[in-house]
């Protein structure tokens, strides 16, 4: 399809038209839950998808505080650029997330790894690794899920091969989560 400012539009909303509103309520109320329990949540991605990571962890975490006063257990893997570079040089790239993984992640924690395709091999070890810690796992994907569709506990499937639509609904996620986490029953404020 040719690109138009009004085809874009129209591919976006359909999109986000398609997709399956009950398993996006599962991935809210996973985040919730590991909310409620004290657990941490811990986020990453590669490119255009790390800084997603990182949006929402910046969203999450501040606008909770605000709303109900208490902490949020948060962290993204994609803002330690020493940790970064320091686990790709020395290790490789595939480890920059899993090796932060099995120094972070304890029992009952969150991964939430967001991806385009589903394949990068430095998100696939991440989800290993954080199943082996014993946490649950959100993807946030697109295209068809690609193998991390298989290894995750809730999925939020942007089904779309254009990256670009897929990365503007998956910060879209970021935001739903946020309404969710500081306007809902599970906020003691509200």
């Amino acid at each position: 399809m040719k690109f138009s400012i009004d085809n874009y539009a129209s591919e976006h909303a359909r999109v986000f038209g398609s997709m399956d509103t009950l398993a996006i309520q599962r991935c809210l109320d996973l985040i919730a839950k590991t909310i409620v329990e004290g657990k941490k949540i811990i986020t990453c991605g590669n490119g255009g998808s790390a800084s997603t990571a990182s949006h929402y962890i910046t969203d999450w975490n501040k606008m909770y505080n605000l709303a109900s006063g208490e902490k949020f257990r948060g962290v993204s893997l994609t803002d330690n650029i020493g940790l970064i570079t320091a686990y790709g040089n020395d290790i490789g790239y595939d480890e920059v997330f899993a090796g932060q993984i099995k120094a972070l992640m304890d029992e009952g924690d969150l991964l939430v790894v967001v991806s385009g395709s589903g394949n990068s091999p430095n998100i696939i070890k991440a989800i290993e690794a954080a199943s082996d810690a014993g946490g649950k796992i959100l993807g946030v994907l697109g295209y068809d899920g690609g193998k991390a569709k298989l290894l995750c506990h809730e999925i939020f499937h942007t089904p779309s091969w254009d990256m670009q639509i897929c990365e503007d609904i998956h910060l879209s996620f970021g935001h739903l989560v946020m309404k969710t986490i500081c306007e809902s029953e599970i906020n003691p404020r509200l």
